[in-house]
């Protein structure tokens, strides 16, 4: 993508996506919420991707956002920061 292309740098969602995983139990790897992804129908999903993810390293689109929401059990708004609401069992 070109240089510039985005308003911030990051994402907005890559402490929570590394919270969300550690709150589950058991707490899931990056493997873990790659593979769930992947059934979820999004097949390049990779735990590189994840690790970029979080390391806040790549944008996370839209689809995106809803398919690790999904796979988490959180809300979208929780995964961005918008609400410290979460619900309790993830999964």
């Amino acid at each position: 993508m070109a240089k510039g292309m985005f308003i911030i740098s990051g994402n907005l969602c890559a402490d929570r996506v590394r919270l969300g995983r550690a709150l589950q139990n058991p707490p899931m790897t990056q493997e873990d919420l790659a593979r769930a992804i992947q059934f979820m129908g999004a097949e390049g999903m990779t735990k590189l991707i994840i690790s970029r993810i979080e390391q806040n390293q790549r944008h996370v689109c839209d689809a995106e956002l809803r398919l690790l929401s999904k796979a988490l059990g959180v809300s979208m708004e929780w995964l961005v920061g918008d609400s410290d609401e979460i619900h309790f069992p993830l999964k």
